[in-house]
């Protein structure tokens, strides 16, 4: 699963792929995002797409978190048809993900292993979701907290990371039409984007390094 990815690109970078929406957060070169950091995504919100800072993680299902005194949150969603995930599929809590390269660990080929769509790292988009003002506690020494937060949809990998990481890779998006589709379409057409990025799609851009500084 993929817990570490980079965002290096600007606002212009963004609109490429996805043209429209508001700007109400500032965003600057982020390197390394790792679980429970601030990074910035496209929401839907108030019927206008929005770009804007929220905490990498969803709430957990009840299951896990017996026991526990803290949710740190999920990162990556798979199993849409879990009732838990379908209340945030709608098009209301859907965003995009902006990321320039995504890691993930394997310690026989030197640790984290970056993936990203050519040494330049152009701007693509993750699918994923979103909840405002969630109230849980993060971290103990953090406390009670009243956060957005989201995550991103995961798929069965293909073939360059399926060497890596064989289980899944983030849901990508690479086209203006296929944001669109998430953005806006009925979940029996977007949930069509929940697949793996064609084999040859992706190349290996660094190894054995916790942040992906080339932009």
């Amino acid at each position: 699963m993929c817990n570490l990815y980079s965002h290096t690109r600007n606002i212009e970078a963004m609109r490429k792929l996805f043209a429209t929406f508001d700007v109400a957060a500032q965003i600057v070169p982020q390197p390394g995002i790792f679980p429970d950091y601030a990074a910035p995504i496209i929401r839907n919100e108030g019927g206008m797409p929005t770009l804007a800072m929220a905490r990498w993680g969803m709430p957990s299902p009840a299951f896990a978190l017996e026991g526990k005194k803290t949710d740190p949150g999920v990162t990556n969603v798979r199993n849409t048809r879990s009732p838990h995930w379908r209340r945030w599929l709608g098009i209301e809590n859907r965003c995009l993900v902006p990321f320039t390269s995504f890691s993930e660990f394997n310690r026989a080929e030197g640790g984290d292993i970056w993936f990203a769509f050519g040494e330049d790292r152009p701007t693509a988009f993750f699918a994923g979701i979103w909840t405002p003002h969630w109230a849980s506690v993060r971290k103990l020494k953090e406390g009670p907290v009243s956060v957005d937060l989201y995550a991103f949809l995961t798929t069965d990998p293909n073939a360059e990371v399926k060497a890596i990481h064989p289980k899944a890779m983030p849901v990508i998006l690479t086209t203006p039409e296929a944001c669109e589709t998430w953005m806006t379409a009925p979940w029996e057409y977007a949930s069509a984007l929940q697949r793996p990025l064609p084999d040859g799609a992706l190349r290996i851009v660094a190894r054995g390094v916790k942040e992906d500084g080339s932009r």
